[in-house]
């Protein structure tokens, strides 16, 4: 059998360079195809297969979570105070916890002889008079440092935000201010409407405690109480200051945007940065008096939730760390509250959620 010998042909410079640019040809062909492919799938990918992407990366705590859903919520009944802001929360969402569970029995505490405000909620806390407290402020360091000399510590966690809006005389005829103009009227720094365009007119700043005017209007900034101008009067409640409101037309009072935008007797002002980007924190133009309540202002929560309306507050729960039944409860209902399902019905109540 024979064996027949092929010789190979060597191939010019010019063929060797036709050769490489075939293959490179093919190469980039299949890289583009790919490529292109690659895209293709990516932008027709079903938008379901894309949220379960996410979700993936996404931390637990957006996950479908309920008021079933949380795991050591004690037995038995708990007593609990705070601010008056919190009062539709009271209303709405503690209602709905105690529906779905029945196992636990929140009990709101009064504060005897006292303004139902952040502070009386923490001194009694302080005192175990509670098991946890609902403030729409944060702590101060004081507050901190007599829970460390009863032997224990205070968290708070924010569970929602409110809007803090500014209710005048609807015959007052200012329309809006800047935040640093009502701090100067609560400073005691402007005590007559003219100063602010309106008429000749002693102001009446209202309020219900030194340390809401601090903590609300200051941001927690350091201010001694001293500062605070001699006019400022303190009320009761929210609802006795809208009345004062209503009676007096100089007066101003600052408080909750969710309770005081829908009123009919006062008129909410525009707030802003400067006096040229002033922002309503109600939505469209303010109902006229003689159309309410058959129509009533509604609060502008997208204003207030990206922060383009410059004052707003926090609500925080309170919790002993003691490791005591106080701190069991507190947190519990804290986790409530962070729920899907309780971060919706706090917006339901008026506020906005925290995520």
């Amino acid at each position: 059998m024979n064996n027949t010998t092929k010789k190979l042909i060597p191939l010019s410079k010019d063929s060797i360079q036709l050769v490489k640019g075939l293959i490179i040809g093919k190469v980039l062909t299949i890289l583009v195809i790919g490529g292109f492919w690659l895209l293709v799938k990516q932008y027709l990918q079903p938008e379901s297969s894309i949220r379960a992407s996410r979700a993936a990366d996404t931390p637990s705590e957006t996950a479908d979570s309920s008021f079933e859903t949380v795991s050591n919520v004690p037995i038995g009944s708990f007593a609990y105070g705070g601010s008056t802001a919190w009062a539709p929360i009271r209303q709405v969402v503690n209602s709905l916890i105690q529906a779905n569970r029945p196992e636990l029995q929140l009990q709101y505490s009064h504060p005897q002889g006292n303004t139902p405000i952040s502070e009386a909620a923490i001194e009694m806390l302080l005192d175990g008079e509670i098991d946890f407290a609902q403030l729409s402020r944060p702590l101060t360091k004081s507050e901190y440092a007599l829970a460390k000399q009863k032997g224990f510590t205070l968290k708070q966690r924010q569970v929602a935000t409110d809007g803090v809006a500014v209710a005048v005389n609807p015959a007052l005829s200012v329309s809006g201010l800047t935040v640093e103009q009502l701090q100067q009227i609560y400073l005691g720094e402007i005590t007559n409407w003219n100063q602010l365009g309106g008429p000749d007119l002693a102001i009446t700043p209202f309020s219900e405690n030194p340390e809401d005017v601090k903590s609300t209007l200051f941001d927690g900034k350091v201010i001694d109480v001293e500062k605070i101008g001699s006019n400022v009067e303190y009320v009761y409640s929210p609802t006795e200051a809208l009345r004062k409101v209503s009676e007096n037309q100089g007066a101003v009072y600052f408080g909750s945007a969710r309770a005081i935008v829908p009123q009919c007797s006062v008129k909410t002002l525009k707030l802003g940065t400067s006096s040229d980007n002033l922002v309503a924190p109600y939505i469209g133009e303010l109902v006229e008096a003689n159309q309410c309540p058959q129509k009533r202002d509604r609060l502008n929560t997208r204003a207030i939730r990206n922060g383009s309306y410059p004052l707003r507050s926090k609500l925080f729960v309170v919790t002993k760390e003691n490791n005591g039944r106080e701190q069991q409860i507190g947190d519990a209902y804290t986790e409530l509250l962070l729920t899907n399902e309780g971060q919706k019905a706090i917006g339901a109540a008026g506020f906005v959620p925290v995520r």
